[in-house]
């Protein structure tokens, strides 16, 4: 009966290990006004603050799943531009200083789409054929060891034409909802693009505040160095924020 107990325990644990995957939902984070950030500065009358969610627990509370899990860390950045020139951010001159002192590139909005598609994909029932069999299969699995319990046989046979019959089941719930990924995808691309900061221009006399997302393979911040552009006077700037 134990060997009959954990051969049961086996099959349930893949179902709980799906379930317990993170799922994506829309999410918005509040912000302070940039001047009431610890690291606030002033640069030729634009003042910026901001803060890094290199801690899980707290990035996930302001996005609504594991993003740190997912493979981005985000980094917050509030502008309030009282400079008389429009705005814009250099992503290839901004950079996440870690705890080491190595600079980390803003990752590709592309790359972190594909990657918080990829991890939170793995919570929805729905996603393709192969998940959904994978369940149906478990699912089967589990209802054919249970009659092999209560009707004295060999679990073996039973539960596995079982799972055969689950696999099935699940393959064709799966296809069907399939036609869902790209409307998922793009609802991430959107919200990933909506959040950013990246390429936005700031007007003058704008508040702008949003996120910029660097690889999760940084596991710590120190600091952001952020260059922006000035439009109407060509000049570039420089800021170093500490967190």
């Amino acid at each position: 009966m134990r060997k009959t107990i954990n051969r049961i325990a086996a099959l349930i644990l893949p179902i709980f290990i799906l379930s317990s995957c993170a799922t994506y939902k829309t999410q918005y984070a509040g912000f302070r006004p940039a001047d009431a950030y610890p690291n606030s500065q002033v640069v030729s009358g634009i003042t910026i603050g901001g803060e890094a969610y290199a801690d899980g627990n707290v990035a996930a509370q302001a996005f609504g799943f594991d993003i740190r899990g997912a493979g981005l860390l985000p980094v917050q950045v509030v502008m309030d531009n009282k400079s008389g020139s429009n705005l814009v951010i250099d992503p290839t001159q901004t950079f996440l200083i870690d705890n080491e002192g190595r600079y980390w590139n803003i990752i590709p909005n592309n790359v972190a789409v594909e990657r918080v598609d990829k991890f939170t994909t793995a919570g929805e029932v729905v996603k393709g054929g192969a998940k959904g069999a994978l369940i149906g299969a478990t699912a089967g699995a589990i209802l054919g060891a249970a009659i092999g319990i209560v009707s004295g046989r060999s679990i073996g046979e039973g539960a596995w034409r079982a799972a055969g019959l689950g696999a099935g089941a699940g393959a064709v719930i799966g296809g069907v909802s399939a036609g869902t990924d790209r409307e998922r995808e793009h609802r991430i691309a959107d919200d990933i693009k909506a959040k950013g900061l990246e390429g936005k221009d700031i007007p003058d006399d704008y508040i702008a505040n949003g996120f910029i997302f660097f690889p999760g393979e940084a596991t710590s911040a120190k600091g952001l160095r952020l260059q922006f552009l000035e439009r109407e006077t060509g000049k570039v700037r420089t800021v170093i924020l500490d967190f």
